[in-house]
């Protein structure tokens, strides 16, 4: 069988080579799960569609005709992956986002809970961002998967928001983008310029390496929480601070409906463990509570939104028992 050019400038690969040929497309995994992850709001449905893309890829390997790169080929199979999904299922939200801000001291029967599938997901920092990405790249990828981009992009109609992503994030040009979504492109320049409109006063902006100072403040929050230091904790977050914690719907507004939930309903955190990582391009911790059967039992994963050198938004997501392998991390400690 004839061989043909997978990549701008490779050497020709013969498709009769099955290692090859999968390792040619398993080397985009990275950057199509952020992609999918953008689209999605989650990160187990993101490798769903990922998976499918991989399928979908190579059962149609022999027609890729060579006129776009392999990786903008199997962005445009993703991004339809993804849309497929999304005729299936609503949007994603966080708890921020919906309803108003709880007491911190609330009744227990508004202690409810939606399904894991309602809200947004947090993702490992490290599965989206590309090895072989530019240094502004990078920056570019997890600035793209934070928390309030991620829930701003979940409110435009989903061809709209594969419009911005192509564009915006992933370079395409309006032409590209009308090939995958099989439209004009003045259709996809009036499909931006109403996306760009809707995220215009949601999206967030911080820089992506954090400076000295925040560095500093994550160790006192560490210390402060592993301490139960609820005042020196709260001290360190912005006056409009807000703290949420999926399933729940249930969120809090201010430092101190945080301080009176943490001296109250939520004391069971004191004499926790914080363990750092990154998700969704924040700082991030995984907490371990202490386990009444003896040392330490997982609890949930914090995501910390900063401003400056201040903390201006806390998710605890409480599925543990999907995220903690996900992140690296076991259930006891």
């Amino acid at each position: 069988m004839p061989g043909r050019h997978l990549l701008d400038g490779a050497a020709t690969i013969d498709l009769a080579s099955v290692t090859m040929d999968i390792s040619q497309i398993e080397m985009y995994r990275p950057a199509l799960t952020g992609h999918c992850y953008r689209m999605l709001g989650s990160v187990f449905d993101a490798d769903d569609a990922v998976q499918e893309t991989m399928i979908r890829a190579w059962k149609s390997l022999e027609s890729f005709d060579g006129r776009s790169t392999l990786k903008t080929w199997l962005y445009r199979i993703a991004t339809n992956v993804c849309l497929d999904e999304l005729k299936k299922r609503g949007r994603r939200a966080r708890p921020v986002d919906e309803g108003i801000p709880s007491s911190g001291a609330p009744p227990l029967e508004s202690l409810t809970q939606q399904p894991q599938e309602y809200w947004i997901e947090p993702i490992l920092d490290t599965q989206v961002v590309s090895n072989d990405a530019s240094p502004a790249e990078q920056v570019v990828q997890r600035q793209s998967v934070r928390l309030a981009f991620v829930a701003a992009l979940q409110n435009l109609a989903p061809r709209q928001r594969a419009a911005l992503l192509m564009t915006e994030v992933l370079g395409c040009s309006a032409s590209e983008v009308a090939e995958t979504l099989e439209t004009s492109v003045p259709s996809v320049n009036s499909a931006l310029q109403r996306a760009r409109a809707t995220l215009a006063k949601r999206s967030e902006e911080q820089p992506v390496s954090l400076t000295a100072a925040q560095q500093g403040m994550l160790r006192r929050y560490v210390t402060a929480f592993e301490q139960y230091d609820v005042a020196g904790l709260t001290a360190l977050m912005r006056e409009d601070v807000t703290l949420c914690m999926p399933p729940f719907e249930l969120w809090l507004q201010g430092p101190e409906e945080i301080q009176t939930w943490m001296l109250g309903l939520g004391c069971g955190c004191r004499g926790s463990r914080l363990f750092p990582t990154s998700a969704s391009g924040w700082p991030a911790f995984v907490q371990y509570r202490p386990n009444p059967e003896g040392g330490h039992k997982a609890w949930g994963l914090i995501v910390l939104e900063l401003d400056g050198d201040r903390i201006a938004g806390v998710t605890t997501f409480l599925d543990t028992a999907r995220l903690f392998p996900r992140f690296g991390f076991g259930m006891t400690v």
